[in-house]
């Protein structure tokens, strides 16, 4: 609709500019007939936009107007033809007929070679200009529209290998941890059913627990390699850290958890890498400092959640703390925007994370700074076309007809 609608332009304004440009001397069909010659320049760019363009040169030597039709067809030749053949009639056409027309001035009776630099220039703003802005845009999509399909090659051959690790992961975790996981299970089950007091039964029963436990977390991490859809009951988030710490206390730790603030929205990502960091800390702190109570603070401010876990050190030789966990515990926290830091402080171990709330108004904002965005280069854009293809041939017409 829009380029019916610039054509349809196209043929009015360059009619209207010959009507007022030959106001005496201009038969009553001539207006009518000059149109129909326009449109059908207009038609013939859909076949073939350098037929069009010599088309339009010629009728632009013939009336000593055409304008307006010459610079849409110049940028469209320029934009559409991309064989060499084509350039070169294009190119050719627009010599000649510029040649030619500076001969006229030169060797016609009735011609005026003051007229030259204005024929030059006309040739220059309304064939030139147009012509090679529409090449250059042509061959910005084109060389845009290859390095997409390029990324796009790259991006399947990425997902491709991707997929080929993620299967091997798979596959070495459930033969290798997964058999050896069966076997802790396994023993812990034959000691539930045996004759133990009391005190070591309950103790057996949460080894069992915690074996099935990670069995079933090692599956699902399995299945979730292998591209398998995970298991909707299982939460890993901020509100499943109350959850993790009675775990751990039922196992027998010292485990503290203090909250305040008030709750505000996380994305998925940041809220399993929350849930993962107090894991963490419970897990270091129970290998590493056995019988030590643990602190864990849960503290939301308006833009972050703050997460502590914090735990004194046994005078015992373990006391280090950390090790590949932590560094995993980076590798999630920092692509959700979050600040990880672990250090020892005084006679103690602290884990300490930062993670980013949500804020749905920044993200409206962001929203209408984007579409500002837009809309300025939008404008910017029409600006400088108005200039280039509106005022400047206009200018030039005016000193063309004056």
């Amino acid at each position: 609709m829009g380029r019916h609608l610039l054509a349809a332009v196209v043929v009015v304004v360059d009619t209207v500019l010959l009507v007022a440009g030959h106001r005496e001397g201009l038969p009553p069909w001539g207006a009518p007939a000059y149109a129909m010659a326009v449109v059908l320049v207009v038609a013939l760019r859909h076949r073939s936009p350098a037929a069009a363009f010599t088309a339009a040169l010629v009728l632009s030597a013939f009336t000593g107007g055409a304008y307006v039709l010459l610079l849409w067809s110049a940028y469209h030749a320029g934009r559409e033809v991309v064989s060499r053949r084509g350039t070169a009639v294009v190119v050719g056409s627009a010599f000649g007929v510029a040649l030619g027309s500076v001969a006229v001035q030169l060797w016609s009776p009735s011609g005026d070679p003051r007229r030259i630099a204005g024929l030059l220039s006309v040739y220059g703003v309304f064939v030139a200009l147009p012509m090679l802005t529409g090449r250059y845009l042509a061959q910005h999509e084109r060389l845009v529209s290859a390095l997409s399909r390029r990324n796009r090659q790259l991006g399947l051959e990425r997902e491709l290998l991707a997929e080929q690790e993620r299967l091997r992961i798979a596959r070495d975790m459930h033969d290798s941890l997964g058999h050896r996981l069966s076997l802790v299970s396994v023993q812990a089950a034959a000691l539930e059913v045996s004759a133990l007091p009391a005190e070591q039964r309950q103790a057996v029963r949460r080894l069992a627990g915690a074996a099935r436990g990670a069995m079933d977390e090692l599956h699902e991490l399995v299945g979730t390699l292998r591209g398998e859809p995970e298991t909707p009951d299982r939460s890993f988030a901020v509100q499943a850290i109350g959850t993790v710490v009675e775990e751990f206390r039922r196992s027998g730790a010292a485990v503290t958890l203090r909250q305040s603030g008030e709750p505000r929205p996380l994305s998925s990502a940041a809220g399993q890498a929350a849930y993962r960091v107090v894991e963490e800390g419970l897990t270091n702190a129970a290998k590493h400092a056995s019988g030590q109570p643990v602190t864990v603070s849960v503290d939301w401010e308006s833009d972050a959640l703050l997460l502590t876990v914090a735990n004194p050190l046994p005078d015992g030789p373990d006391s280090g703390e950390g090790g590949h966990g932590l560094a995993g515990l980076g590798e999630r926290v920092r692509p959700v925007g979050g600040v990880l830091d672990h250090r020892l402080s005084g006679d103690g171990f602290r884990l300490f994370a930062m993670l980013p709330v949500t804020l749905e108004e920044e993200a409206a904002d962001g929203e209408d700074l984007t579409a500002t965005g837009r809309v300025h280069t939008a404008a910017v854009g029409i600006a400088v076309a108005a200039l280039t293809f509106v005022l400047l041939p206009a200018g030039m017409l005016t000193g063309v007809r004056g």
